[in-house]
């Protein structure tokens, strides 16, 4: 999704700590994040280190990391923001919204993310399982829209639907990549995602 990154890997590491620039993050929590080990994560943030756009401190046992203003953070913010960062904005738009069990994107930006090739979606399908208030929900997706440059459209489903649906959308949601974007009961999903 944007080739003139190393990895995936480093692509989600530098996500993660540059689309929060208020927020510090220890290694082990950066790593768990982007399921890496430590060590990998420190390898990779050594190289953004180095190129200016993230600075880390000790404290204690800990290594914290923090994006770090500079000629190159502004516009690789924004790619890294356009390209993966999806699940994040998402994910922190729709944290406060009651009655949300599950959220995934799907459709093109999922199929792009996973390496399917296509053309690049122009706007961001978003899947919720539970009951949560519409209004909540549609105001929570037009902030994450704004933020990700895209209509991000929104398909609610219930519990149940997700269980025991057999509807022609069900089988093609199951069948086709989901990125999972936030979680709050693992108990019930059918695709160990």
């Amino acid at each position: 999704m944007l080739p003139l990154l190393r990895s995936r890997l480093q692509a989600e590491l530098l996500t993660a700590v540059l689309l929060s620039p208020d927020e510090e993050w220890t290694l082990t929590r950066l790593a768990n994040h982007v399921g890496t080990s430590v060590a990998t994560a420190q390898r990779e943030i050594a190289r953004a280190e180095q190129a200016g756009v993230v600075s880390t401190r000790r404290l204690g046992n800990s290594r914290l990391v923090r994006s770090e203003p500079s000629p190159l953070t502004e516009p690789l913010t924004t790619l890294l923001l356009r390209s993966f960062g999806p699940p994040q904005v998402i994910a922190e738009a729709m944290a406060e919204v009651q009655g949300i069990e599950r959220v995934y994107v799907f459709g093109s930006w999922a199929a792009r993310y996973v390496g399917q090739s296509g053309r690049p979606p122009v706007d961001i399908d978003v899947l919720v399982i539970g009951a949560p208030n519409r209004d909540d929900l549609d105001d929570s997706a037009v902030r994450a829209g704004m933020r990700l440059a895209r209509e991000v459209n929104v398909t609610i489903r219930t519990v149940d639907w997700w269980h025991n649906g057999a509807d022609g959308f069900h089988t093609e949601v199951i069948s086709r990549p989901l990125v999972p974007v936030l979680q709050r009961d693992t108990s019930y999903d059918k695709r160990k995602s």
